[in-house]
């Protein structure tokens, strides 16, 4: 199939799925990203540590296998947003629980919990006892490791807010993705970051190289996008996409429309030069941080190789390098957090 005709099949499968889609994503999610700016902060309102305690009680009770997965500060951010119906008040408590529960009901729905356990069975060294004894786990755990290995995403350092990075090698994309295994490989590598976050931060940044990306595949595309919405609202501070061609422009073009509130605002799409500018803005250590395919001088490819130059990681099927980023990621921001001290 020629590029025209993949383009042509986005454009049939967007117009039969677009309404489904945006009603499947704001579907109890219609004010997640909706904020009060006053002076160009953010208008927040207290939340007391009774009523905090109140809201963790109440998410142990109904999710006791993951209630921990929500940080306090995360908890907080939700809960001191002004209410929607009422900009001048906070949210009321039931909302907010609401509103988390939701959160909470979409991660089993989506089996976020037991992300972390595919990944150590798909690395081993059980892998032939439970190929035999329970196929399908197998299957899916081997199709997520199968989509790390890309290395098409991963967590490189942080902002100077001390916001993890999460970074997108679009020339790494599969031009016929397994779409399940992706959005899975993306969930599994969201809650690794959110994991790792410094006190006092809630939110990431993205920062996708958008150099020859792959057709554009608008399932998958929808399919992070109700992630992003349904599953990690406000989680999303800033996504950075450079160089923009015509492809990222079609993607935008489909995904915009499908956005609730001001998610959109937080896209910023720019040329090469301008790309290079803003992430140079905003990455810790500046011009030390840009990589070399966005024209700095930092090597990521020494960490993060395509998946010919991998070995594998353990007695399985990963060969992308899962847990040494996780353990730079926790030196970085253990660094940072010292030298805020």
């Amino acid at each position: 199939m020629t590029m025209a005709e993949d383009k042509k099949a986005a454009e049939e499968l967007s117009a039969a799925e677009v309404a489904k889609a945006k009603a499947e994503i704001q579907e109890g999610a219609e004010d997640e990203f909706v904020d009060a700016v006053e002076d160009g902060k953010e208008k927040t309102f207290e939340v007391t540590s009774e009523e905090l305690s109140v809201i963790r009680a109440e998410l142990a009770c109904e999710f006791p296998d993951d209630y921990n997965y929500l940080s306090d500060d995360y908890v907080l951010s939700v809960a001191s947003k002004p209410y929607s119906k009422d900009m001048t008040k906070r949210r009321p408590l039931e909302y907010t629980m609401e509103k988390l529960s939701h959160v909470m009901e979409w991660r089993e729905e989506s089996g976020a919990v037991t992300m972390r356990d595919m990944l150590d069975l798909a690395n081993g060294p059980d892998t032939a006892t439970e190929a035999v004894e329970n196929p399908d786990r197998f299957t899916k755990a081997k199709a997520l490791a199968t989509s790390l290995n890309y290395g098409s995403m991963y967590w490189h350092g942080i902002d100077t807010e001390g916001r993890p990075v999460l970074w997108i090698r679009c020339g790494r994309m599969p031009w016929y993705p397994d779409v399940e295994a992706q959005v899975n490989a993306l969930i599994l590598l969201a809650d690794t970051g959110i994991k790792c976050m410094p006190k006092g931060v809630t939110d990431f940044v993205v920062i996708s190289d958008s150099n020859s990306p792959p057709p554009p595949n608008p399932q998958f595309m929808i399919n992070v996008l109700k992630a992003l919405v349904r599953g990690y609202p406000d989680r999303l501070a800033l996504l950075i996409s450079a160089p923009v061609g015509s492809i990222i422009q079609f993607i935008m073009k489909l995904l915009i429309p499908l956005m609730p509130g001001r998610l959109a605002s937080k896209l910023v799409l720019a040329d090469a030069e301008e790309g290079k500018k803003k992430i140079q803005e905003i990455l810790l250590n500046g011009e030390d941080d840009v990589p070399t395919f966005m024209g700095g001088t930092c090597n990521h490819d020494e960490l993060y190789p395509t998946e010919g130059y991998c070995p594998n990681r353990g007695q399985g099927n990963l060969k992308f390098d899962f847990y040494g980023m996780e353990e730079r990621l926790q030196k970085v921001i253990q660094e940072y957090t010292g030298n805020k001290e």
